[in-house]
């Protein structure tokens, strides 16, 4: 079930690695590491404009991933990251 983002949350811009370049990452962004387009406040300054990244768009928030907190969420997607790493 699909849902909006948590605010003050982040962890899709920090979990989840990136393996193709994107606006100040040319090499992509390592897992764990906060990406470079993350604001103090924990919003992307990307969102809503053409130039974020299509694997940021497509990732949704949803129950499964997000769950009631942000930790949650940050464990779901770490778990992601290593179940997916080649």
């Amino acid at each position: 079930m699909d849902m909006d983002c948590r605010p003050g949350c982040a962890a899709c811009c920090i979990a989840p690695s990136i393996s193709t370049p994107i606006p100040k990452h040319q090499a992509g962004k390592p897992a764990g590491e906060p990406c470079l387009h993350l604001l103090p406040d924990l919003r992307c300054e990307l969102f809503g404009q053409e130039s974020r990244p299509k694997v940021c768009n497509s990732l949704r928030p949803n129950v499964e991933m997000c769950g009631t907190e942000r930790i949650h969420a940050l464990n779901f997607l770490q778990q992601l990251e290593a179940d997916t790493k080649p």
